[in-house]
């Protein structure tokens, strides 16, 4: 499977935000060159060499010291990834003691014949490039019954910015944050009383209503609310959710780590296929990094709203089965997290298995 060239080229070859453990790192081309810097500081320079039967990556200059080393060589990793047209594996060309370091990070493995090679699909399981918050996987598993449902203990609600990552197609930085009631309610309402909104969330109401909404969603543990931005506009509202403890997990045999999520597009310039090739894929990400025992994510779209179960198609979700809410008729929908790594999703294919024509839904519950 190849990337879409139309979606993942970054226009004018401005640099890449990477916020490597929250630490701004930048990656910019000139031609086959690549330079990272931390705070305007040049801080690695990489080669990118697509002649022979696989690109290589080979250091060139490395003025970072301590774990910036490190760090530096994953943000250029990103990027090569990226450049090269989305190839499973890169040979890295660099001293042992950071290939070394690569590869106890699982970035990259020694090929037979000693050589490291970089893999695609173990970087972007690395959190270090775009989780911003400590992520839940640390969390010690114990369970616990809630609403006659027995689930693993949650760990407590994060706040601030927990994701963000570069989108090279829009050449902007798409971030998720925990919602925040004194910046977010006002927008919150506003979005829910949009009609675009209101046929698919049906939570249309005045202030009051939707302040205890959000209030419900922060106090609960099985929930995050999130807000979606890009450059730090607010666009979008997304509520994640453990399946186990949510009402999806009566109808299929629901795993103590599975995850699933509603989305609320509110701004209509964020909308296309463009958009949802950035949001949705960033999303899956975030959850699967967010903790690696999650293995499922799951969705629960209207059976009946087509454009947006073409669009999980083509994002590598499996349809599972159809079944009734009191409220919908609902698909079950899937993705392995072993299919979104091995495959490369959080890169829009150039394969779909939907037609060209169809437009991504700009506003959906439940998917």
């Amino acid at each position: 499977m190849t990337a879409d060239p139309i979606l993942t080229t970054a226009p004018g070859g401005a640099p890449a935000l990477c916020r490597a453990l929250g630490r701004p790192f930048r990656s910019s081309w000139s031609g086959a060159e690549l330079t990272v810097r931390l705070d305007d500081a040049v801080q690695q320079r990489w080669r990118l060499d697509r002649d022979g039967a696989a690109p290589a990556l080979t250091l060139v200059e490395d003025v970072a010291a301590g774990d910036t080393r490190r760090l530096a060589a994953l943000a250029a990793l990103e990027a090569a990834f990226v450049q090269a047209d989305d190839p499973a594996t890169l040979r890295l060309l660099a001293p042992d003691a950071l290939a070394e370091a690569l590869c106890r990070d699982g970035v990259a493995q020694e090929d037979a014949g000693g050589a490291p090679l970089a893999a695609a699909a173990t970087l972007f399981q690395r959190p270090d490039l775009w989780l911003l918050g400590a992520g839940s996987t640390g969390y010690p598993q114990t369970h616990v019954v809630s609403n006659g449902r027995y689930h693993p203990r949650r760990a407590p609600k994060p706040r601030g910015t927990l994701y963000a990552r570069h989108i090279p197609w829009l050449d902007r930085t798409l971030s998720f944050r925990v919602v925040d009631l004194d910046q977010d309610l006002e927008r919150f309402h506003r979005w829910q009383n949009d009609p675009r909104v209101a046929v698919f969330w049906q939570e249309e109401g005045d202030l009051a209503k939707h302040r205890a909404y959000l209030e419900a969603q922060l106090s609960d543990p099985h929930t995050m609310p999130l807000i979606a931005s890009l450059d730090g506009e607010p666009f979008g509202y997304f509520e994640v959710y453990w399946a186990k403890e949510n009402r999806i997990g009566a109808f299929y045999d629901a795993q103590d780590y599975d995850r699933g999520w509603h989305v609320l597009i509110g701004e209509a310039q964020v909308r296309g296929r463009a958009h949802v090739s950035a949001w949705l894929p960033s999303l899956v990400h975030f959850m699967f990094l967010d903790d690696a025992r999650t293995q499922r994510i799951v969705g629960e779209p209207r059976a009946d709203h087509h454009q947006q179960i073409r669009n999980l198609d083509r994002s590598g979700f499996a349809k599972v089965k159809e079944f009734d809410f009191p409220h919908k008729r609902a698909m079950l929908v899937m993705l392995l997290r072993e299919r979104f790594f091995a495959d490369r999703l959080w890169l829009p294919r150039a394969d779909p298995v939907v037609p060209p024509s169809a437009v991504p839904s700009s506003v959906a519950r439940g998917a």
